[in-house]
């Protein structure tokens, strides 16, 4: 007998948990091309393409879930990580703002903003030493 689609719903989510996200991820494309407007599904897929390394497929992923849920800060911030492991920092700026502004008391939130600030920062300061040396 085929698993339902919870059942597998329900493996995926342990594989990910259990940091297997790409087996995770065959799973939930399954599910997804079944049930392609569920926010949840969108949102595990898009985490585990992202802890997988595949940081596009999670963009599409997250931006699909921002379609299905516009008010979801979480696919902002995931956004956000996958244009800083781009290095579209501009963007990851742009989009933590954004998910800082609808939910302003989540602290993972806050310190992605301060790295991202950082990293900005050293560039410029490091640009600045190579110039005057």
């Amino acid at each position: 007998m085929a698993a339902s689609l919870y059942e597998r719903w329900m493996r995926a989510k342990e594989l990910l948990a259990s940091g297997n996200a790409h087996a995770a991820s065959v799973i939930l494309e399954a599910i997804r091309d079944v049930e392609p407007s569920k926010g949840s599904v969108r949102e595990a897929l898009g985490r585990a393409y992202f802890i997988s390394g595949r940081a596009r497929q999670a963009e599409e992923e997250f931006t699909e879930l921002l379609a299905i849920d516009p008010s979801n800060d979480y696919a902002y911030y995931a956004l956000a990580l996958c244009a800083m492991r781009r290095g579209d920092d501009d963007r990851a700026r742009s989009h933590l703002q954004m998910a800082r502004v609808m939910n302003p008391g989540n602290e993972e939130y806050a310190k992605a903003y301060e790295r991202l600030q950082m990293r900005r920062y050293g560039n410029e300061e490091s640009s600045f030493r190579e110039q005057s040396d």
